[in-house]
């Protein structure tokens, strides 16, 4: 069972397990049913205003205080944090990978995140970091959480089990889920290893984008974001605790599961999404719209209409417009894009970019279809048509995004994505025809 959430737009929410255990009418009474301590878990300043102030009341076994004990560091080799500079001595291009292999080694999801590019300053709360990760062990007693900034978690194969603090979320390729910063987690892995796409957010809390003259409906909709029920685990086993704080590791040693909200109440809380709800709109005569009308989600700096980053999509739909090139136009961009693909294709490249696989076009370097993906656009038949089969994300940042090591030098990169636009010939020959030969 969930509840429709409606991420960054102050709903409070009511869920508990065990009858009576959620205090009706008063935030903190004196005694809480079933001995459980009262806590808060805020998510934005005390006093941030009414409709961007986040927090949720935890009714729980044990106070969080139980659990953080005595800290020791930690080694998560392939994870980093902005800024990650010097890291290597690749030179600036596009670039693009083939899928990160599954490990040979017992690998769980804190050990097999690999950071492919970070952005901004972790310390200064701002920019964003892209990570694969892979997977194929359970975290049974390790739990974790991020200081740094909340996980959108986009996963590509296997079905994964977010067992959280605040309820259980089961997902699979398709789907979505946001982690809110400081929420303790463990994962499962559901039907074998997995591998998936994270977006690691420093800065200002993912929500929905404004429709603005799109009106009340179609992008995303509330209702089909769903945060879990209450859901606790009273286990007295050794455990640890691994915390990401500042870009470092650290690990602590408890005798019990962290797991043990009985009941709570709130704004702040994990989601989850099915990216098969979302209704995409476009053109339907002629000319092509940004890709900014496929947001899904949207984390706001400072500027208005610049995002920190942004969560983009490119689904199913129908293709419409008349005398129009339909592929994504050659650009250059201010923003910095990270790109994977969920499965099947992608309609502009058609050839070497495929599902597990991701390409980075930084600020201001140009991009757009590769030759035979423009040749082909340029010479279809201009009747409608759907686009099956494919999905498609970009991790967009208004932040340069700066290589790791892992990323510049793993074997997945193609040396010669550049290659992909060696074809594409001079057609000016001084008529207005040009050389369509």
């Amino acid at each position: 069972m969930t509840i429709s959430y409606m991420p960054g737009f102050g709903n409070d929410f009511e869920t508990e397990t065990l009858p009576g255990s959620l205090p009706q009418g008063r935030n903190s009474p004196q005694r809480p049913a079933y001995g459980l301590y009262a806590e808060q878990l805020s998510g934005s300043p005390f006093t941030a205003p009414r409709g961007t102030n986040e927090r949720s009341w935890l009714y729980r076994i044990r106070p969080s205080v139980k659990h953080h004990g005595r800290f020791e560091p930690a080694a998560y080799p392939h994870w980093k944090s902005a800024p990650s500079l010097d890291d290597h001595e690749l030179p600036l291009g596009q670039l693009r990978w083939n899928p990160i292999p599954m490990p040979d080694e017992k690998t769980d999801f804190l050990s097999g995140m690999r950071t492919m590019t970070t952005a901004g300053d972790t310390l200064g709360q701002a920019g964003m970091a892209s990570h694969v990760y892979v997977a194929n062990t359970d975290m049974v007693d390790d739990h974790f959480f991020n200081a740094d900034g909340e996980l959108l978690i986009v996963p590509q194969v296997g079905g994964v089990r977010f067992v959280t603090e605040m309820g259980i979320i089961e997902l699979r390729p398709g789907e979505i889920a946001v982690l809110p910063r400081g929420l303790v987690f463990k994962v499962e892995l559901i039907d074998g290893p997995a591998r998936g796409y994270v977006c690691e957010n420093y800065g200002a809390k993912f929500t929905m984008p404004d429709r603005g003259p799109i009106g009340a409906n179609c992008l995303a909709n509330p209702r089909d974001f769903k945060t879990p029920v209450a859901w606790f685990e009273d286990k007295e086993t050794p455990c640890r605790i691994v915390v990401k704080w500042c870009g470092k590791f650290y690990v602590t040693e408890i005798g019990h599961s962290p797991l043990d909200v009985v009941a709570w109440h709130g704004n702040y809380a994990p989601y989850k999404y099915d990216l098969a709800t979302f209704s995409p709109v476009g053109a339907i005569l002629f000319d092509h719209p940004d890709p900014s009308i496929f947001t899904v989600l949207t984390a706001p700096s400072g500027e208005e209409g610049t995002a920190n980053v942004d969560f983009v999509i490119f689904p199913p739909r129908w293709a419409v417009a008349e005398d129009t090139f339909r592929p994504p136009w050659y650009h250059r961009n201010i923003m910095s894009e990270f790109m994977g693909l969920i499965h099947g294709q992608y309609d502009a490249k058609e050839e070497g970019f495929v599902p597990g696989g991701m390409s980075l076009h930084n600020m201001m370097l140009a991009h757009g279809p590769d030759a035979s993906g423009f040749e082909k656009a340029s010479r279809v038949d201009l009747k409608p048509v759907k686009l099956e089969n494919t999905m498609a994300f970009m991790f967009e940042t208004r932040f340069p995004q700066l290589l790791t090591r892992y990323a510049a030098e793993h074997d997945s990169r193609q040396d010669n994505y550049i290659d992909c636009w060696a074809d594409l010939k001079k057609r000016f020959n001084g008529t207005p025809e040009g050389d369509w030969s």
